[in-house]
């Protein structure tokens, strides 16, 4: 199978017992997560060679960090240890009405302080056909993004191919450049880009014609005249895919995606989601397992049906990883939605 490299940050997630406030009770679980790492565990379980590149503390937290991405098969030998701090972040789980919560406490983290020059992407993308990188990363500081850059640069001039999940995080955007002025920088490099339905006008400035929505009640023709308005503004890109999430409540939504390639729009399977676990990270296991479609040769339709089924089982884990197997995957778009006990 193809080799897959990621490049980003990985944090130290902290999140109240089941759904319970903040600091309601004197209890907060301990899991790591981040953007890239998240795709890197899912591509390890999916059976490929699988590497996270990135710079962590040389301290106990970062080591335990690394030891979770080593625990599902990622390889961690181009990560630079370096920096005074982890990142945090802290989650809260929303329930009915209440929506979910994230607060971070990245600043002065090792990725949010390395800058361009500090990892010799040669050796770190030596070997590797395909490379991944999200809209976070370049969201957390100035110098990130310029590391960032300088990252995307070098894959393509190694001949990679080149995703990035844009990922727009508005309260990480603080630093001075708008999204849009880094992002379209990054995106002009890219195979693949990878969205929510808010992403393209937020991290690239595109918005659909008319000025249409593309939040609320989620429509089709929406995002087929969005992605080919993204497709003609960024000629390099060969495929957008975007996520279409509807928000009945925090525990309950409808989860599809769609994808335009540079043959036409197609849509993929719609999953109703009833009492969701854990949404966090479900736009990496799409990612992911659109990933692992595309890499292996398949069909775009299938790959995009293979990543919503995987986002959509994502939404059942705890914690911020994608431990579905591929086998349950593949089951799901087969039609197997009943959640019977399997002996």
């Amino acid at each position: 199978m193809a080799g897959i490299a990621t490049f980003g940050e990985i944090m130290l997630r902290l999140s109240p017992p089941g759904k319970e406030r903040l600091f309601q009770s004197p209890r907060l679980s301990a899991v790591f997560g981040g953007g890239e790492a998240n795709v890197a565990v899912s591509l390890a379980l999916l059976g490929h060679r699988s590497r996270w590149i990135s710079v962590v503390p040389a301290n106990e937290i970062g080591e335990a960090a690394l030891g979770a991405l080593r625990r599902y098969g990622v390889d961690t030998g181009q990560v630079r240890r370096a920096g005074r701090r982890l990142g945090l972040y802290f989650a809260e789980t929303g329930a009915n009405e209440r929506a979910s919560l994230v607060v971070y406490d990245r600043e002065g983290s090792g990725l949010a302080e390395a800058k361009a020059g500090d990892i010799d992407w040669s050796g770190a993308l030596s070997g590797f056909e395909w490379f991944h990188i999200s809209g976070i990363t370049p969201a957390v500081s100035a110098s990130a993004a310029g590391l960032t850059t300088e990252a995307v640069k070098a894959a393509k001039a190694a001949g990679m191919t080149v995703s990035i999940d844009l990922n727009y995080r508005s309260k990480l955007w603080n630093y001075g450049r708008p999204a849009p002025e880094v992002m379209r920088e990054l995106a002009a490099h890219a195979d693949l880009l990878v969205g929510n339905e808010e992403d393209c006008q937020k991290a690239l400035g595109i918005g659909v014609e008319g000025g249409a929505r593309v939040t609320g009640p989620l429509d089709p023709a929406a995002y087929e005249t969005l992605t080919a308005k993204v497709m003609a503004e960024f000629p390099r890109v060969e495929r957008v895919a975007v996520t279409l999430r509807g928000s009945a409540s925090a525990d309950r939504n409808t989860w599809s995606a769609v994808l335009r390639n540079r043959k036409g729009f197609l849509a993929g399977p719609t999953y109703d989601i009833r009492n969701i676990v854990d949404r966090v990270g479900t736009g990496d296991a799409f990612a992911a397992g659109l990933i692992h479609g595309l890499a292996s040769g398949w069909e775009d339709a299938r790959a995009l049906g293979f990543g919503v089924a995987a986002s959509c089982l994502k939404h059942s884990i705890p914690g911020d990883f994608n431990l579905a197997t591929e086998k349950e995957i593949v089951a799901l778009t087969a039609g197997d939605r009943s959640g019977r006990i399997r002996r």
